[in-house]
Order: structure tokens, then sequence, then C-alpha cells
């Protein structure tokens, strides 16, 4: 195994979780079944968790680290490494160890990006020989956003976030503010308030800097004050946007340093994040090395 992978604990190799934002986020419809139809653009960031991996030869599959909050049956790490298992039908199991970075309930991807992370890492680690199509599919099994991060690339997405066009986009410099506060997804898409009809984009559209809105973002800001207090903190440095459902908000800043500026400013309120916008995900080149390393 690559020495870059490991991390100087025997058996333990190290995989990357990048964070995400949603450049915009439209809902413009609804499935018969009740989900919601959406377009957005995933910006994949290079800062966020870090996932170790450890085979096991008993077939279990174990937490090495506690998440507050999260109960092992829904942990999405744990329930990616027994969706993997049984689909490839492997006697191995793994220990399972977050660096947790990425804030809960925040709109950055945290979850669904760990399980990707599992899930990319145990199908190199068990050799059970899965293509990115197959992993993509139980990814979508576990949540809509995880097949963007199994994928990793920075992605345009419709459906329910899982028809995925890979594109390429500015690698920007992000300020991200973390007012703390967990907001449920599945709250905001009952909310009788929520548009539901938003007129569909086009990439073009993204390019040009007209797709910026988030039909989540009226209702975000109605029902948490805080998220609204620092979207309008935000603003005075740039537009302010909510990522995903929140409760997360981001604004785009010409360079490192002015992001910084900004950063040492920020009131004590809010945790601040400096990220930059990648399109390949460091996820998908640590893969690559470890398949080259053999």
């Amino acid at each position: 195994m690559s020495s870059a992978l490991m991390n100087g604990q025997a058996g333990w190799s190290s995989w990357p979780a990048p964070a995400k934002l949603n450049l915009f986020l439209h809902i413009v419809g609804q499935r018969a079944d009740g989900y919601h139809l959406l377009q957005t653009a995933f910006q994949l960031l290079d800062w966020g968790d870090s996932i170790r991996l450890r085979v096991r030869a008993d077939g279990e599959i174990s937490r090495a680290t506690e998440l507050p909050g999260v109960s092992l049956q829904s942990d999405l790490c744990l329930r990616a490494a027994k969706l993997l298992q049984e689909h490839a039908a492997t006697p191995l199991g793994a220990d399972i160890a977050v660096e947790k970075r990425i804030p809960m309930g925040g709109g950055l991807g945290g979850g669904s990006s760990d399980a990707a992370s599992v899930l990319v890492g145990l199908n190199l680690l068990w050799q059970t020989g899965l293509d990115i199509d197959t992993l993509a599919a139980l990814g979508l099994r576990l949540g809509a956003d995880v097949p963007v991060f199994v994928r990793g690339h920075s992605a345009w997405a419709e459906g329910i976030g899982e028809e995925l066009t890979a594109i390429t986009l500015p690698e920007q410099v992000y300020v991200i503010l973390d007012p703390q506060v967990c907001v449920p997804t599945a709250e905001l898409f009952r909310a009788p308030e929520l548009t539901r009809n938003t007129p569909r984009g086009t990439i073009r559209g993204l390019v040009s800097g007209e797709l910026v809105a988030n039909s989540f973002a009226p209702v975000v800001r109605a029902r948490f004050a805080a998220v609204d207090a620092a979207m309008h903190w935000l603003d005075r440095f740039g537009e302010s946007r909510l990522s995903g459902s929140g409760g997360c908000v981001f604004a785009a800043v010409s360079n490192i340093e002015a992001a910084n500026a900004i950063a040492q400013q920020c009131p004590p309120e809010f945790v601040v994040h400096v990220a930059r916008g990648i399109n390949v995900s460091p996820l998908l080149k640590m893969a690559h090395e470890f398949s080259v390393a053999g």
C-alpha cells in the first residue's frame, strides 16, 4: 500500500472526504412518490473530513470513533460499509474512524461524503472490484448526495440530485460561515411555504452568474435567526448564499488573502472556514494512487 495512504498506525489507511457547496438550488417539481425534483451545481472543496479504515478478517463492521448525536443505526459510514459488504458478498469487515470537520446539518454534505469515502476506500481495500457506476448506485441507496462524492467531480445535478453531469467550475475561494445550528432537511421539504415550482435553469445560466438562488433560503432564514444573521453579515463582503438545505452560508471572494481578511473579522457566534473550490475530488486522486501502487 502507498505510504501516502498510511497514517502511521498499523493497518489503518486514511481517505479524504471533501465538503461541497451548492452554488444554487432550485426545486422544480415533485414526483408522484413525494420526492422533490431539483436542479443544483455541486462545487467540491479542498477541505473536509478524513476517514480512517482498517480491514478486519472477522467480518465485523465497527465504529472506532464516537459521533455525538449519531446512533449506530443511522451512521452513514457503517451503513455504507454494510451495504458494500452485502453487495460484494465479502467475508471481510472493517474498523471505521471519522475525523469530523464538516458541521452536521450544515448543508455541506459531510455525512454523504463520509459514506462515499467508505464505499470507495473499502472497495479497494477489500478488493471487491466494483466499478464507479456500481458504487454510485449503492451510494444513491444511502442518500441523493452520495453519488457526486463517489464520482469525485464537481457536477450539475438534476432529478433528486442523482442525475449528474461533470462540469468544470472556476476554482474560486469561498468564505463559509457556520451559524452552529443543525437544520433538519426533512422539515424543510414539508414546509408549506417552500416554493416547489421554480423555473428550470441551464448550465449556461450558471456560468454567466444568473443562477445563485436557493429555494430553501427564504424558509431557512425565516425559521433560523442565526442563519439569517450570518447571511446579513456575509453580505457585507459579497453575495451570501445558503448551501443545500443549510444552515452554512458562503460567499465567493477574489483571492485567499481577501478570504483570510474576512475570516479574521468573523463574529464569535459563527465558525468560519476558508476553502477553495476544486473540480476533482482528492478522494478520486487517492483512489487512483492506491490502484497504481497496487
